[in-house]
C-alpha cells in the first residue's frame, strides 16, 4: 500500500485570438484555476461513493460552483484524467483521492475556462499515474479533447504564443470522435466505455512561445453575461475575402514582434490589433462591441497600447502600460450605457503556464 502524497496544481486563465490573431494568438494570465490533491489509502472509505475512487470538492467561491458536477465520470476535470490514465491502462484514481477545487476564472467569458479545467485534468492524471509525460506530451492529450490550441497552449505552455495543429494522417485521424466520450457514463458512452480509449497522437500541436515587454499589463473586463463558444463560431461567415485575410496577415506579422519590444509603441501596437475575421461579426453577440474596440484609443486613453476581444468574448482585453483605472472604467461605463454590469482585473502574463508543487 502507497504512502500518502499530496500536491497543487495550477493553471492560468488565458485570452486567445489577440487582436488579428483568430485561432493563433494566446496569452496565460494570472489568474488560476488550483487542484489541491491528496492520496491517502488510509481514508479510501471517504472515496469509495465515487465510482472511480475520487471524492471532488470545491471553494464555495468557485466559479459554477452551485451546479458543477461532483461525480468524477461527469466532471470535466476528472473525466479528462480518467481518458488519459485509461489510455496508459489504469481504469480509475488510487483509493483515497481527493480533489479540491478553487476556481476563480469566469465561466463562459472568453477567458479560457475550460482550457484550464482540461489542462488541469490532464496533469492530474499525469501526476496520480505517475506517468512521466513532458508538458508537450501532455499538450497532445489537451488538444484531443479541447481542439483550440491558442487557449491550451497558453494555459500549458505560459506567456504569449502562437500555435497551431498539425495536419494528422488518416491513421492517425482514424477515430475521430472526441475521446471524452470514451469515459461518459453508461448509457451515454455504453458498456464498454473508455475500455480502450483512442490514445493522441504524438506532437498534435506546435507552437512558439514569443517575448513579451514587462512593461504591458493586461486589462480584463468581464460583463456579467456568457457567450458560449459554439454560439459565437456560428455568427462567423463560412468563407472570407482575399483583402480581409491580408488585412488580418499583415497586422499578424507586425504585431507579434511590436508586443516584445521596449518601450511599447501605441502607435504601432494599436492598428496592429485590428480584426477582420471574428471582431465584426460578434458584435451582434456583446451590446457595443463596435463603440469600444472604435472609440477607446491611445490618444483618448494615454497609456493604452490596444484593444481587442477576449477569445469568443464577452470579456474585452485591454493592453497598457498605465492609467489602467481609468481604461478599465471607461470601458465599464460603456457597458453601462447598454445596460451591462462589469467587472474588471488587472493581470500579467502566466509566464510559467501549468504548475505542479508537492505539498
Amino acid at each position: 500500500m502507497s504512502s500518502r502524497r499530496s500536491f497543487r496544481i495550477s493553471v492560468p486563465a488565458s485570452s486567445a485570438n489577440i487582436g488579428p490573431g483568430f485561432d493563433v494568438l494566446g496569452i496565460g494570465l494570472s489568474l488560476y484555476l488550483t487542484l489541491d490533491v491528496s492520496v491517502d489509502p488510509k481514508h479510501s472509505k471517504d472515496s469509495d461513493e465515487d465510482p472511480n475512487n475520487c471524492l471532488i470538492s470545491y471553494e464555495p467561491s468557485s466559479q459554477g460552483f452551485s451546479h458543477v458536477p461532483l461525480r468524477s465520470d461527469e466532471n470535466l476535470i476528472t473525466r479528462t484524467a480518467l481518458y488519459v490514465l485509461r489510455c496508459n491502462g489504469i481504469r480509475s484514481f488510487p483509493s483515497g483521492t481527493k480533489v479540491h477545487v478553487n476556481n476563480p476564472i469566469p465561466l463562459g467569458r472568453g477567458l479560457g475556462s475550460s482550457g484550464a479545467a482540461v489542462v488541469s485534468g490532464v496533469v492530474l492524471a499525469n501526476e496520480i499515474g505517475k506517468l512521466g509525460f513532458s508538458k508537450q506530451r501532455m499538450l497532445d492529450y489537451c488538444l484531443m479533447i479541447e481542439r483550440h490550441p491558442d487557449n491550451i497552449t497558453a494555459a500549458m505552455m505560459g506567456g504569449f504564443v502562437g500555435s497551431y495543429l498539425r495536419e494528422l494522417s488518416a491513421a492517425e485521424m482514424e477515430r475521430k470522435e472526441i475521446p471524452l466520450s470514451e469515459v461518459l457514463p453508461e448509457p451515454a458512452g455504453g458498456a464498454d466505455t473508455g475500455l480502450v480509449p483512442p490514445d493522441a497522437p504524438m506532437d498534435i500541436g506546435r507552437h512558439i512561445k514569443y517575448d513579451w515587454c514587462k512593461e504591458i499589463r493586461c486589462i480584463a473586463i468581464i460583463p456579467d453575461f456568457e457567450v458560449s463558444t459554439a454560439e459565437s463560431r456560428g455568427v462567423l461567415p463560412g468563407a472570407y475575402t482575399a483583402k480581409d485575410l491580408v488585412f488580418n496577415l499583415q497586422r499578424l506579422a507586425v504585431l507579434t514582434t511590436a508586443l516584445t519590444r521596449s518601450p511599447p509603441n501605441p502607435e504601432l501596437i494599436y492598428p496592429a490589433m485590428q480584426d477582420r475575421i471574428h471582431q465584426p461579426y460578434r458584435k451582434t453577440l456583446i451590446p457595443g462591441l463596435t463603440e469600444i474596440l472604435a472609440s477607446v484609443t491611445p490618444k483618448t486613453h494615454p497609456g493604452l497600447l490596444g484593444i481587442c476581444l477576449s477569445g469568443a468574448g464577452p470579456t474585452i482585453l485591454a493592453l497598457a502600460t498605465h492609467n489602467f483605472d481609468l481604461i478599465a472604467e471607461e470601458i465599464v461605463a460603456r457597458f453601462s450605457k447598454e445596460g451591462i454590469t462589469c467587472s474588471w482585473k488587472l493581470l500579467e502574463p502566466a509566464y510559467d503556464g501549468m504548475t505542479v508543487t508537492q505539498t
